[in-house]
């Protein structure tokens, strides 16, 4: 057996679940992954990719020093690979990166700038980028991968109660009564927060309802599987709380006390009977009648989603209907109940906590907010812009109109995540600059004219925080590859530089011992975080926010007594179709989604071994379609929308309903995007990734 050099606790950068990990060092090099038995979240489980998955680490293809363009400068630019680049110092890297964007500064003022945080590295280094956006470059044009997976989760939860975040804790789930997860393939997207929900249902005899037309691995445990069809999640909801109402099943005395509107909701639906919901859906009306009362009628009842629900023209209406139901039935503030959107990324709760999004600063206060923009003008020694920036399609819009001039994208991959990949990379095409910053060359890096290498989470020390906002430290284990750099390192060198080009006599202050420091200057800032610093961390092996004191014990669960905005508001909601609907010459719709083994646009587990055990792309066909179509399993398949076509292998499988197809997103040979479109949401800008019409024929 192998012996360790020295073992190195962390938190596993894959999903929101957030895993403490043991990494196993020798030589300087990760040999083994394992969990340690008696620290939350996770009590010891780790998934495939936790346990497996962090051999990219050592991938040969990592950055290790700064790179520019070889044909720097002209536009329209075509991808290139490393072989298009040459390689620099730091010091030739960062004064041309500083003086193209003072440049830009200068002719063409702060809205030239489009920035991407990124849900993949610290807080700290997030905190960092976003004061360098605002401080610096004088715009809120910041935004993060949370746009396209919980943006409409966000503005729901916001409007409906004020708060934004998972409002219970993973620790609570193996006790749970009654609970409801819907547009989430749990066992495959956050694997090990369902082995707690099967805890539940198995050892605890605990009641799971899925809302899912997808048949996933956990409608094996369900009491109830209401399997709608594509995009009628609201008239699923509308009709349990139709059944709620006329069976006076509500929480009498949580509505009193503690909402508003309930009279107004009530009557708008009278009309949403399972009746009607079994002609819009599909789903048996006695099947909506059954998971309705069990809701209900439970003690403590719990709703887990995941982008299913948010990814949508209607997803701040889906994620509205979820808490309406919480609303009536009181299933809010306390232990085993909540609303709790599953968040994707390792660190993606963390880069909005830190101020990764156009309109807020740390902790979700308004940059339109007097009061909160003078305590940071103050602090930071700067003046800041009022208004609220541009969201990650927006961006991309106003890129088309020549209004943003360049990019400054930090850990992203907009051109796997983003829809309608064909304009997006028009837009890149075309840009006056683009600065790059990650571990790897990836699809829109291949676009940039300067790529600074970053350290990954095994390399460095900061904070990530998990879907249940626990705050977690991440610990150095193995030495930098070649040059690269913190990411918080590189944007102070960076913002220092553009401020002296700039002819700054003042500065936003960009001089951090380390992490820690950063994390202190946030907290000082943010009054949910007040109560925590790196050494609280290390002692508590994490703490839940809010906690606004060193003697806060942290908020493992929230609402007990309030709701941010006061009283919590019912939403009528009218059902509206799909901004895109099967027809005769496109007549499957397509879902797209994650698969156990990979994680996001594959830049990480693509370069590890799990690679070899899922290594190409395919697209989920029922039996019925294949047959019609003529199809075997592992034949490639052309698949067609209006705005692209992939090749793909066929996965014949009843997991998908006749009439849909499932392709996974993490493939950058088919990028699922190529299909998508870029409707969004009207309240929460996110694009609609889970309802598309396509045609497929054999390849």
């Amino acid at each position: 057996m192998i012996e360790a050099d020295r073992i190195v606790r962390s938190t596993c950068p894959y999903c929101g679940v957030g895993c403490q990990v043991n990494l196993h060092v020798r030589e300087d090099r990760i040999f083994k992954v394992d969990a340690p038995f008696d620290v939350a979240p996770n009590f010891g489980r780790l998934c495939v990719k936790g346990r497996f998955g962090v051999d990219f680490v050592h991938h040969p293809a990592r950055l290790s020093k700064p790179l520019i363009r070889k044909d720097f400068g002209r536009t329209p630019r075509q991808p290139v690979g490393v072989e298009g680049f040459r390689e620099a110092t730091w010091e030739e890297a960062l004064d041309l990166a500083a003086e193209r964007i003072a440049n830009i500064h200068r002719q063409h003022g702060p809205e030239a700038f489009g920035t991407f945080a990124s849900a993949k590295v610290t807080n700290e280094d997030n905190y960092v980028f976003q004061k360098f956006v605002r401080g610096v470059l004088g715009t809120n044009n910041i935004d993060h991968c949370a746009r396209l997976c919980h943006a409409a989760s966000v503005t729901a939860l916001t409007i409906a109660i004020g708060s934004s975040a998972m409002s219970n804790s993973i620790a609570e789930m193996k006790d749970l009564e009654v609970f409801i997860v819907t547009g989430s393939n749990t066992s495959e997207t956050h694997p090990v927060i369902s082995t707690f929900l099967r805890e539940a249902v198995v050892h605890n005899n605990a009641k799971l309802i899925v809302v899912d037309p997808r048949k996933i691995e956990m409608t094996q445990f369900a009491e109830v599987w209401l399997r709608q069809a594509i995009g009628t999640d609201v008239a699923i909801f509308q009709a349990m709380a139709q059944v709620i109402v006329a069976e006076e099943l509500y929480n009498q005395e949580f509505i009193d006390a503690r909402t508003e509107g309930f009279k107004e909701y009530a009557q708008s639906i009278l009309d949403c009977t399972p009746e009607w919901a079994e002609t819009v859906s599909g789903v048996p009306a006695d099947d909506i009648r059954k998971a309705a009362r069990l809701y209900a009628n439970a003690k403590a009842a719990a709703i887990y989603w995941g982008m299913g629900i948010s990814q949508s023209v209607h997803g701040t209406d889906n994620a509205l209907s979820l808490a309406n139901l919480a609303l009536l039935c009181g299933h809010l503030g306390r232990p085993g109940t909540g609303l709790n959107p599953l968040r994707g990324q390792n660190n993606v709760q963390g880069a909005s906590d830190s101020g990764g999004l156009p309109h807020v600063f740390t902790a979700y206060q308004p940059v339109n907010d007097d009061e909160v923009r003078t305590r940071f003008e103050n602090y930071w020694g700067v003046r800041l812009n009022p208004q609220p920036g541009l969201t990650v399609m927006e961006m991309v819009d106003a890129a088309a109109r020549q209004v943003i001039h360049c990019y400054y994208i930090m850990g992203e991959n907009p051109l796997m995540s983003e829809p309608d990949l064909k304009h997006s990379r028009h837009v890149m095409e075309n840009m006056e600059f683009v600065l790059a910053q990650d571990i790897f060359i990836n699809e829109s890096s291949e676009f940039a004219d300067i790529i600074l290498p970053a350290t990954s989470f095994a390399e460095k020390s900061g904070t990530f925080t998990n879907s249940d906002r626990r705050v977690q430290l991440i610990h150095p284990a193995v030495p930098a590859v070649g040059e690269a750099r913190d990411d918080w390192s590189i944007l102070c060198d960076l913002a220092k530089r553009v401020e002296g080009k700039l002819g700054r006599t003042t500065s936003a202050g960009f001089d951090y011992a380390d992490p820690a420091a950063i994390w202190q200057e946030m907290a000082a800032l943010t009054p949910a975080f007040q109560g925590i610093d790196h050494p609280r961390l290390e002692r508590e092996n994490g703490v839940h926010w809010p906690c606004p004191s060193p003697d806060h014990p942290g908020s493992p669960y929230l609402f007990e007594d309030t709701f941010p905005r006061g009283k919590g508001i019912f939403t009528p909601l009218v059902v509206t179709p799909g901004a895109e609907v099967p027809d005769l010459e496109y007549p499957y719709i397509l879902s797209t989604g994650r698969v156990l083994f990979h994680w996001h646009g594959g830049t990480m587990t693509r370069r590890s071994k799990l690679d070899d055990i899922y290594p190409e792309p395919t697209v989920e066909i029922h039996p019925q379609d294949a047959v019609a179509i003529g199809l075997n399993p592992g034949d490639w398949v052309k698949v067609r929308s209006r705005r692209g076509e992939i090749k793909v292998r066929t996965l014949i499988t009843e997991r998908s309903p006749a009439g849909m197809v499932f392709i996974p997103f993490h493939f950058a040979e088919a990028a699922a995007n190529e299909l998508t479109h870029d409707q969004r949401d009207p309240k929460a800008k996110i694009p609609d990734y889970k309802m598309c019409a396509v045609q497929l024929e054999p390849a």
